[in-house]
């Protein structure tokens, strides 16, 4: 009696099997898709464009047409073949490329700047590595055509100042069209895209050319800004541009002596907050940063390089503000800049990706879950021989 008690039990929990399966591969499919597609939307959807609240020359207030809505990011630091281990490439890279897609498909930016470190081994990496990081990184920041990519250079993509070379530099101008010491005008908006490492100073090839770009460009957009009564001979032979003050671009900060009054969320840990910054590593020479201050006088200022936020004001009325990296790798709360800009103001937005440790969380409570409905299911058959042992031995002492 008891062992075809033992085989009815055994039938039904093969019939059940299937279900059982079927419903914890459900569960485990529910969970992978949240967190590998629906959390970015999840996310994201919550950020929104900054409203610019500014009048024209003529007092007439903006048009949605003349305000361009740019996203600014920085430091998405691809890994290589030397340092990029497979499985740190996979996550990391699924990660940007979720987000960036996302945020173009929900947020609509009419220009996306990266500002610089697009890889992490493009100062060493050989023709046939550097080959294979451009595809991946063409198909993780693949957009469409009514949205323009602009990237800038940072160290780790051609090498800090002792590694910089012209081959390196033409590499990367060749593939993203990068021009040191750059102008870029949109909707009557000035933005200066610098070439940081070149900012060195000692008077080497390549920064000689970069400053006397810079120096050329300064000066025709300050004859730009000039009113038609001042300096008319001076300017006249110089192609004019909007008379906008410029938005600056680079990717190492401008000098300052640590991250010690940054403040927020994203900002550097407390325990490295302190650190004093060397010049021409951490950030622009003193000398260098005055340079750029004085050519141009820019309205805002974006770089990245520290992986960290931080908001700066230069001679008291400058803002600058450090980009965060985009990376899981490089930080648990990634984000990316989001401004609504005319040609006299700006307005800008952080907007947050989904942190790991919350994917992290989501999926070991996942596993938890999944481990107690195995439990719970199995449990009266992983009882019953014990029962069955229990009941022989009360009919022997009942006998």
């Amino acid at each position: 009696m008891a062992f075809l008690r033992f085989s009815i039990v055994s039938k039904l929990s093969l019939k059940k099997k299937g279900s059982l399966a079927l419903k914890l591969l459900c569960f485990t499919l529910l969970v992978i898709v949240f967190c590998e597609f629906l959390i970015y939307y999840v996310v994201i959807i919550q950020c929104h464009w900054p409203q610019v609240k500014t009048e024209t020359p003529e007092g007439s207030e903006q048009t949605s047409e003349s305000v361009l809505k740019a996203v600014f990011l920085s430091d998405t630091h691809l890994l290589g073949e030397i340092q990029g281990h497979w499985l740190d490439k996979l996550r990391r890279e699924w990660q940007m490329e979720r987000a960036f897609q996302t945020a173009l498909w929900l947020l609509q930016p009419e220009v996306v700047f990266i500002l610089g470190d697009i890889f992490d081994e493009g100062k060493w990496s050989s023709s046939q590595a550097w080959s294979d990081d451009v595809r991946r990184f063409q198909n993780m920041f693949r957009h469409p055509a009514h949205t323009e990519l602009i990237v800038i250079v940072g160290n780790h993509d051609i090498g800090f100042h002792y590694e910089m070379t012209a081959f390196k530099l033409k590499r990367f101008s060749q593939v993203f069209n990068f021009t040191s010491e750059k102008l870029v005008t949109r909707k009557g908006i000035n933005f200066v895209l610098v070439n940081s490492v070149a900012m060195e100073g000692d008077g080497c090839k390549i920064c000689r050319t970069a400053e006397a770009k810079l120096a050329k460009l300064s000066y025709r957009l300050n004859c730009s800004l000039l009113e038609q009564s001042q300096d008319q001979k001076k300017c006249s032979s110089v192609d004019k541009l909007p008379p906008s003050s410029p938005i600056l671009l680079q990717h190492y900060p401008l000098y300052r002596r640590s991250d010690s009054q940054c403040t927020g969320d994203d900002a550097a840990p407390l325990d490295k907050r302190y650190d004093p910054f060397t010049e021409k590593y951490d950030v622009l020479s003193e000398e260098a940063s005055q340079k750029l201050l004085w050519w141009f006088q820019p309205r805002l200022i974006l770089s990245g390089h520290t992986h960290s936020a931080c908001e700066v004001l230069h001679n008291g009325k400058i803002p600058e503000i450090s980009v965060p990296s985009f990376s899981w790798r490089n930080r648990n709360n990634p984000s990316f800049i989001m401004g609504s800009m005319t040609s006299t103001d700006f307005s800008l937005y952080k907007c947050f990706l989904p942190f790991e440790n919350t994917v992290v969380a989501i999926y070991c409570a996942a596993g938890a879950v999944l481990v107690l409905l195995i439990m719970a299911h199995f449990q009266p058959l992983l009882a019953f021989p014990f029962l069955y042992v229990q009941r022989l031995i009360t009919k022997h002492k009942a006998v």
